[in-house]
């Protein structure tokens, strides 16, 4: 009996539990907490992320380089839309009823209960629109984002773009980026983006059912504000970006401009280049491919990419290597015939210059003597010692930066090619020597290098013998910082008494009579420098110069190639000591002027090939070949020509 009684007391506590607990849970629902009141009016929480500004990009004298523009995107939940008059939609944000299909097929593939972008990138004009008619359109949103802008469309290897996430950045990203992000592809954009992107944030906001803003749940206690990217202020001296790209439209090249006290580059230009406007808003998909198709690869960034043997603009780098190890003094002659003999090897000189000392070498840009230093060089220890000889030599080279990458803050930078003892064993086995390869001393054979590292060198003599990593970006943010490896030194193992006697010889290149870029002498500043005439095989020769100026204090080291110009004195002397006075003086002599003006009107754009596929009738020369085929009509024998148009292949 009394364990029924108390099974009944038991019973009925369980009873009083469960009724505390379900008015405990009423009162939550109707007093304590607004989540209910606002899903019973029909409203809907949102998270709204709102996306930082980048980081602007500044040049040295603080002109903006790169900014931000505002646009919106169009966002949708689909499973929240209900009927509306699509076309009006249509009209308002400016696409056809094609294109909304589209965009509405995607987001519902995606997930239709998730938000994702319908319309990306419309402007404040097209914004100012859609905002009176949005309460129109369930289940459709503003999303509030900047694009960058390029106030001066100049540097579109050297900015690079910006290009919406793909799944496998936002694999890559910890957890930061979500489809619809925006993230650097290439040039500065890719190398800073950590600290450009900034920090996104978080509104939760409450929509009505009309579609509506309400504002912020909470009074924004539970929101985060978005931080901008950090600024850059690079080395970029703009006045000297937009002539060199002046001086280079219509050629193929590049032009690498550093300032030799601290590594900074002044200029950075690619030929040809690309607006980088072109790679922001709404037609970028249709502009990139444009670009993509374009058959002088204008992605491709020549002063870090491009390939080139450097040719004479070597010469310089050997002869100090000569003077350090003792093989030649500056006053060391050898007898220029015209040529160099190295076996069955003939290497011809552009002159004959008789009994040549060093500077007289480099200011005529000697072959002979620079083969003469070669050949000493690699036989100092004996013939048997050739090869170990030049396992040494490479190794002083690639102390001038060859063979390796400078680590400049840019991405996708080549090293060049540079033999070692070990390749040419691989390729000659141990028959070879000085004269197998010969080619090296005068820049060409198993070399190549890029316009930084050209440009590079000539900072090392500039300052008699050390260097600073070249960078583009010489702080970031407020605290100024900069990566350590761009402020420490680096030497190339040659004695600073061992420059002077090789500045003489650059310096008569440009300033006496007898130099190989007499044409390009600046007024009243001492340019120092050394042309090359680079070997193609595919074509007319490339044009390189590489100099610094002025002699004393230099402040401008530079390195220009030309494809397809020529000799180096035509075409890449004359663009490099514009650049030089441009940047030393803000100006270009008034009786320099024309010429710099006719230089930028120069097409020196090789020819494109047209293929034609194996099999398929070549009209126009069948036609041709037909009319030539016809039987005279007329008494008086005729040959039919092809015309003018009918004569391009």
């Amino acid at each position: 009996m009394n364990n029924l009684f108390n099974r009944k007391y038991v019973v009925q506590g369980v009873f009083i539990v469960v009724l505390l607990i379900l008015v405990a849970k009423l009162f939550y629902i109707q007093i304590a907490s607004d989540k209910y009141f606002i899903s019973a009016n029909s409203n809907v929480l949102r998270n709204i992320f709102t996306y930082p500004a980048r980081g602007a990009i500044l040049d040295r004298n603080g002109h903006v380089l790169v900014q931000n523009e505002p646009v919106y995107d169009l966002m949708v939940t689909p499973k929240e839309v209900k009927p509306f008059d699509t076309l009006d939609l249509c009209r308002t944000i400016g696409i056809d009823k094609k294109k909304f299909d589209k965009n509405w097929r995607k987001a519902i593939s995606q997930n239709g209960y998730r938000e994702s972008i319908f319309e990306k990138q419309l402007s404040v004009q097209v914004y100012a629109r859609l905002q009176e008619k949005l309460g129109r359109y369930s289940g459709f949103r503003v999303q509030k984002r900047t694009v960058r802008q390029y106030p001066d469309s100049v540097g579109g290897q050297l900015f690079g773009y910006v290009k919406e996430v793909s799944e496998k950045d936002i694999k890559n990203s910890g957890g930061y980026y979500r489809m619809g992000d925006y993230i650097g592809k290439s040039g500065l954009e890719m190398s800073y983006e950590e600290v450009l992107r900034g920090q996104r944030g978080i509104t939760r906001m409450i929509y009505d059912v009309h579609n509506v803003a309400q504002g912020s749940y909470a009074n924004g206690e539970f929101d985060t504000l978005a931080v901008s990217g950090a600024q850059l202020i690079s080395g970029i001296d703009i006045k000297l970006q937009k002539l060199g790209e002046k001086l280079m439209q219509n050629k193929v090249g590049a032009i690498v401009a550093i300032e030799p006290a601290t590594g900074e580059i002044l200029s950075f230009v690619s030929s040809p280049s690309y607006d980088p406007n072109l790679t922001v808003g709404r037609d970028w998909g249709n502009n990139y491919m444009k670009l993509f198709a374009n058959p002088y690869r204008v992605f491709n960034s020549r002063p870090i990419q491009g390939m080139y043997p450097p040719g004479s603009s070597f010469k310089p780098i050997d002869a100090l290597i000569g003077m350090q190890e003792g093989v030649i003094d500056p006053n060391t002659t050898f007898f220029c015939p015209g040529f160099y003999q190295a076996g069955r090897h003939r290497v011809r000189c552009e002159h004959v210059d008789g009994n040549t000392n060093l500077r007289r070498g480099l200011a005529r840009s000697c072959n002979t003597y620079a083969c003469y230093i070669f050949q000493k060089l690699l036989t100092r220890k004996g013939m048997k010692s050739q090869r170990a000889m030049y396992g040494d030599w490479e190794e002083k080279i690639r102390k001038f930066g060859f063979g390796h990458k400078l680590e400049i803050d840019l991405p996708y930078e080549r090293k060049g090619i540079f033999y070692t003892e070990e390749e040419y064993n691989k390729r000659w086995g141990k028959r070879w020597g000085y004269t197998t390869v010969i080619s090296l001393a005068i820049g060409q054979g198993e070399i190549t290098a890029t316009p930084l590292q050209m440009a590079n060198a000539m900072a090392i003599i500039a300052n008699r013998g050390y260097y600073y990593r070249p960078h583009i970006i010489k702080s970031v943010g407020d605290n100024r910082e900069i990566d350590e490896k761009y402020r420490s030194k680096n030497f190339a193992g040659v004695d600073a008494r061992h420059y002077e006697p090789v500045i003489d010889g650059m310096e008569d290149a440009v300033n006496a009579g007898y130099g190989t870029a007499y044409a390009s002498r600046v007024p009243n500043i001492l340019l120092c420098g050394k042309t090359g005439t680079v070997q193609n095989p595919h074509g007319k020769n490339h044009a390189v110069f590489i100099g610094f100026a002025p002699r004393v204090n230099p402040k401008i080291a530079i390195a220009v190639i030309v494809e397809n110009a020529g000799y180096g004195g035509s075409y890449a002397a004359p663009i490099a000591s514009y650049m030089v006075e441009q940047y030393l003086t803000d100006s270009i002599s008034p009786g320099r002027r024309a010429q710099a003006d006719w230089m930028m009107q120069q097409n020196l754009l090789p020819a494109l090939k047209t293929k034609v596929k194996p099999g398929r009738i070549d009209t126009i020369r069948n036609r041709i070949d037909t009319a030539r085929k016809k039987p005279d009509t007329g008494s008086r024998k005729t040959t039919t020509q092809p015309t003018k148009a009918e004569r391009k292949p």
